[in-house]
């Protein structure tokens, strides 16, 4: 007994080595380029083929070929490896998702070159260079962990690796060239993977698809040492080696006896379900290439010829035909990955799991042999198999809730690779096993007919879930998860339904697949398959049905019509370029041909010049103040495209409405701006009249335009429209005329009754509406009147007109000569006027309360006791320096961040565990300091997800928040993706209002926008409060703060520590920086003032 436990601990150490040194190579690697190298067990495989090449081919001998194979080959694979493919990536932007594809692409790419060199047969000829002998094996390990623990230890490389790992941008800073340790580490993890690959090859046969996918299975070494510990990954995997080899001793009889055994052949796969599934991940980031632009509309007539090209096999015969089978099959597998990936967002490297699953039910239910259920006819048993395996995507559903990037790619891939072990690779449930066609079905015409069929009713599923209402959120949640929730996606319930639909959409493919083939294959559904599966749909458009067809015609054709491997090659090399063309193919073909695209530049003769500068006299009439083009040899061209242009940020300038091409600079005609039509409120996105320089038409700095106006105030003499005349009748008539809806609803069905009608919040002594400035948010007041510009409501209504208090350079606090920093001091340089506070009703009672809040970060108190009410028709602001916690306390408002201690109430409803979309239902809406929009959506497809998950379902919500905004121009129909960011600001708080929350939270609400557009947006923030929101900023522009907030609270560590109106506050932190020396106070300090402690 003594002598069989001490054979078998010495199996287990020769096999826990040979998981050590992947270990080793996987954590060094990742130490030192931040990548999880999923290619690793492919050049292990690479590695040992060239060995046998040389020895046992050419006859070199052993040492050399050794010497040649692990000390040159292996690390000039890994530094190439590093220079042309992983440097770009970080050059380009360091993305972990990119780097994660071009890591599979490397994989795919190297298992489909060595099967096209070497065949796709195995090998048992392989070379031993190690002993059997365990203990040499070991010595190898050991020393090699030591050696690499010595030098990140001790020397300077290894302090400089620790540098690169901590913050590789701060260590450039300091002088480390940060490629050449990323270059060392690839070169080092490559030789340890060669070596493994060596040590294995003898033991197990030499495979192209087997022997990569053999190492892989022991990253949950490197995992459990969560990337970073050498001593850890080393003790795991001797440890796993061992207890391995220990479980054969063990023989039970009945139903275990299959299970044990299986559990026992495959204890490190054991391991990666373990440590991928219930370790805390080792990746937070998103996990798939996010496209910088919108998706590529499919070419006219592209469907035309799809549905020529799929029906010409029909006319086939003999092994075409019989190959076009596989087709249609394969593409429906395909449009489960469009689902799951390319529209929800979510990495899944286990789909061809579901597919052989699909295929194995389906055997076994029209076999007769399925546990509990009779045998069924061949279609009914491919229902039901869908039926079976669409529960099942919880496997990797459920896990995608908590986990992305690097984490939710292991959790996905370890479900893979344990359904192949432990089901598809186990004799007691596929001996045997056959599957037929469907009865009048069995000839390769008809069932390719059907196939169509089946096909085209996964085209009408997949397209069902890609559009409306669903297939918006799906989008959302793929661009920007955080916005998503916040926009009131219910994400976790959205992830699940993705991955159960892309479970039966696997299903039905592989069942299709299997009866093609007239049998269960479990090569067919291997995990190098689903690699090489999610590799093409990632490369050939992931949100593109096209794109999933296309990928299974060539996978299907090129292995059929050429040798083995080169699909696999050509998608691996494609893989690997997705880095540097992020949305695929036809994205970088377009941008390639607008390179190519002939560019003519108008240039003027002397003389034409002369005459341009007499017609600009002339066009420009007298009175009329001409305004040039800001950007030297651009010409303005006007015309019916000339908004678009401008939305798109295409053109350089103020946002004329002009459309940039080139030449000397011209002048512009001033364009009028559009009367609302009758009925319908004007923007509230307006230039205030503040703004002016001197003459009419002239402007130092506006707020953004609507889509499709000009920036001017309209051609000399022209008037400003009346409220009466702009608006109409009682904007009552509007909401009561026929066709639509009486008001908003809540998600329930219920009319929305929370919100106090406008009239009953306005001042009595208010005057009316129709006396007040123009129903645009800023606009002119009636000459002569001496009040300043009135907003209006959130709902288009015009607001009352409050009086501007003076601001004469007065002395003291208040208005009045002086230098001291009054009112009007806040508001010096600012476009929008300080904002009376004594005009509004009293509040009432807060509708959100946060008590004796606490949060802390690893021993780090964040928050500490805070306290915070929030109340309907005020505007609170909390300010402080960086690190004061206002961050943390707006995430835990929002419900991104769980407090330690202390309680959030919203209304009577204690709402501290509710998470961020929960929220968003309630009526909590937010924006992001980080622009969160979804830019593969339009603009109006933004706002609609927020008005579709907000707290009520309106369906005039979308077109009024466009209106309100400025956003109903040309600019609706433009996907986000590369609007200028103050269209962005606009758009992301159209979406959080198209919900019609009660409480809106906003995190630096002013951060990137100018002078004009942070005018624009305090008039909006005034309107919204004074039609009953309660509005929290967060935001370091005091100037702004001064002009909105009607209470402010300084935060400082993590506390409270002064709290009152905005004048006194605002004030106090004058007189403490007068204090403290700092000259000249807030007061002679420009717009933008921060306080950034």
């Amino acid at each position: 007994m003594a002598s069989l436990t001490y054979d078998l601990t010495l199996a287990g150490l020769s096999v826990g080595s040979a998981a050590a040194l992947t270990g080793i190579g996987l954590v060094v690697t990742h130490r030192a380029t931040g990548v999880l190298n999923f290619a690793h067990g492919a050049i292990a495989m690479v590695c040992a083929y060239l060995l046998w090449q040389l020895t046992v081919e050419w006859n070199w001998p052993l040492p050399l070929a050794a010497a040649l194979t692990l000390l040159v080959v292996a690390p000039g694979i890994g530094m190439a490896l590093e220079r042309f493919v992983f440097r770009p990536l970080s050059v380009l932007g360091s993305d972990p998702a990119q780097t994660l594809v071009a890591s599979i692409g490397v994989f795919v790419l190297l298992v489909g070159g060595a099967a096209l060199i070497w065949g796709p047969g195995a090998r048992s000829d392989a070379p031993t260079l190690v002993s059997a002998d365990p203990w040499g094996q070991l010595a190898v390990t050991l020393v090699l962990a030591v050696g690499v623990g010595a030098v990140i230890r001790w020397t300077r490389f290894g302090r400089e690796l620790r540098a690169v790992v901590d913050d590789r941008s701060l260590a450039v800073l300091g002088g480390i060239d940060a490629d050449r340790v990323a270059a060392a580490g690839w070169a080092f993890g490559s030789f340890t993977a060669g070596l493994t690959g060596v040590l294995l090859a003898p033991y197990v046969r030499l495979d192209p698809y087997g022997l990569p996918l053999l190492v892989m299975e022991v990253v949950a070494v490197a995992v459990a040492a969560r990337m970073r510990s050498l001593p850890v990954a080393v003790v795991v995997a001797l440890g796993i080696g061992v207890a391995q080899s220990q479980l054969t001793r063990l023989h039970p009889t009945g139903w275990r006896e299959p299970l044990l055994q299986a559990v026992g052949a495959n204890l490190f796969v054991v391991a990666l379900l373990v440590a991928a599934l219930v370790l805390p991940g080792i990746g937070t980031r998103d996990a798939l290439p996010r496209t910088a632009s919108a998706r590529v509309a499919t070419p006219p007539g592209a469907w035309i010829v799809a549905v020529v090209l799929f029906l010409l096999p029909l006319g086939f015969a003999g092994s075409d035909l019989h190959t076009s089978v596989q087709v249609p099959a394969l593409g429906v597998v395909l449009l489960s990955l469009v689902v799951v990936t390319g529209r929800g967002g979510q990495i899944s490297l286990g789909q061809a799991a579901y597919a052989g699953l699909g295929a194995l039910f389906t055997a076994l239910l029209a076999a007769g042999r399925f546990p509990g259920l009779p045998e069924l006819p061949e279609l009914a048993a491919l229902a039901v198999a869908v039926l079976l395996v669409a529960p099942l995507g919880l496997l990797t559903g459920w896990p995608a809730i908590g986990r992305h990037g690097l984490a939710l790619a292991l959790a996905t891939f370890a479900v893979g690779v344990g359904v192949s072990r432990f089901v598809f690779a186990q004799p007691y449930a596929t001996s045997g096993l056959t599957l037929g066609r469907p009865a009048g079905f069995d000839g390769d015409r008809a069932y390719y007919a059907l196939e169509l069929v089946l096909l085209a009713g996964a085209l009408l599923a997949a397209h069902a879930l890609r559009r409306g209402r669903t297939g918006r959120a799906l989008a959302a949640m793929r661009d920007h998860e955080a916005g998503a929730s916040a926009a009131g996606v219910r994400v976790p319930t959205l992830k699940l339904t993705a991955f159960v639909a892309g479970a039966a959409l696997a299903a039905l493919g592989g069942g299709m697949l299997g009866m093609g083939l007239r049998a269960f294959d479990p090569a067919a559904y291997d995990p190098v398959r689903g690699l090489l599966w999610f590799a093409a749909i990632v490369v050939l458009g992931a949100d593109s049905v096209l794109g999933a067809l296309l990928a299974a015609a060539l996978l299907v054709g090129l292995d059929a019509g050429t040798r083995g491997g080169v699909a696999a090659a050509l998608i691996g090399l494609l893989a690997v370029l997705v880095g540097r063309f992020p949305g695929g193919p036809y994205e970088a073909l377009r941008l390639a041909a607008e390179r190519l695209r002939l560019r003519r530049e108008v240039m003027l003769t002397p003389l034409g010049a002369g005459v341009g500068r007499r017609l600009r006299a002339t066009l420009t009439g007298p009175g009329t103040r001409p305004r040039v083009m800001a950007a030297a040899g651009a010409t303005a061209v006007t015309g019916p495209h000339a908004d678009t242009a401008t939305a798109t940020g295409t053109g350089t300038g103020t946002g004329t409405g002009t459309k940039l091409t080139g030449g000397r600079p011209l002048v512009t005609r001033p364009v009028p701006r559009p009367t609302p039509a009758v009925g319908e409120p004007a923007s509230a996105w307006a230039p205030d009249p503040t703004d002016h320089v001197s003459g009419p038409g002239a402007k130092a700095s506006g707020a953004p335009p609507t889509p499709g106006e000009d920036r001017g105030d309209g051609p000399a003499g022209t008037a400003p429209v009346p409220a009466s005349e702009a608006k109409g009748a009682d904007p009552a008539e509007n909401r009561n005329r026929p066709g639509v809806p009486s008001g908003p609803r809540t998600n329930d069905g219920e009319p929305d009754a929370s919100r106090t009608p406008d009239h009953a919040r306005r001042s009595d002594s208010a005057p009316p509406p129709g006396t007040g400035p123009a129903g645009n948010l800023g606009g002119p007041a009636s000459p002569g009147s001496g009040a300043a510009p009135g907003p209006v409501h959130a709902s288009g209504e015009p607001g009352p007109v409050r009086p501007t208090p003076p601001a004469g350079p007065g002395p003291g606090p208040g208005p009045g000569p002086g230098p001291g920093p009054g009112p009007g001091a806040h508001t010096a340089g600012r476009a929008s006027p300080t904002r009376p506070r004594t005009s509004r009703t009293p509040p009432v009672h807060p509708v959100l309360r946060a008590r004796a809040l606490r949060v802390a970060y690893d021993g780090f108190t964040a928050l500490d006791g805070v306290d915070l009410d929030l109340t309907p028709g005020r505007i609170t602001a909390v300010v402080g320096p960086n690190g004061a916690g206002k961050s943390t306390l707006f995430h835990c408002l929002a419900g991104t961040v769980r407090p330690d201690a202390g309680r959030i109430g919203f209304g009577e409803r204690d709402i501290t565990r509710l998470p961020a979309h929960a929220r968003t239902r309630l009526g909590i809406a937010r924006t992001f300091q980080q622009l969160a929009v979804f830019p593969t959506l339009t603009v109006a497809e933004n706002v609609r997800v927020g008005a579709e998950q907000g707290r009520v379902v309106d369906a005039d919500a979308v077109e009024r928040m466009l209106r309100l905004l400025g956003l109903d121009g040309a600019v609706r129909a433009l996907p986000a993706a590369g609007l200028p960011t103050g269209t962005l600001r606009r758009v992301e708080l159209a979406r959080a209002l198209a919900g019609s929350p009660r409480v809106l939270l906003l995190d630096e609400p002013a951060a990137g926008l100018d002078t004009g557009e942070v005018a624009a947006l305090a008039r909006v923030l005034g309107a919204l409060a004074a039609d009953g929101t309660a509005l929290l900023v967060v935001e370091h522009d005091l100037d702004l703060v001064a002009d909105l907030a009607d209470t402010v609270h300084v935060m400082t560590a993590g506390r409270v520590v002064a709290s009152g109106p905005a004048d006194h506050v605002l004030e106090g932190l004058d007189r403490l920086e007068a204090d403290q020396g700092h000259q000249g106070g807030r007061g002679s300090q420009g717009p933008g003032t921060a306080v950034d402690g």
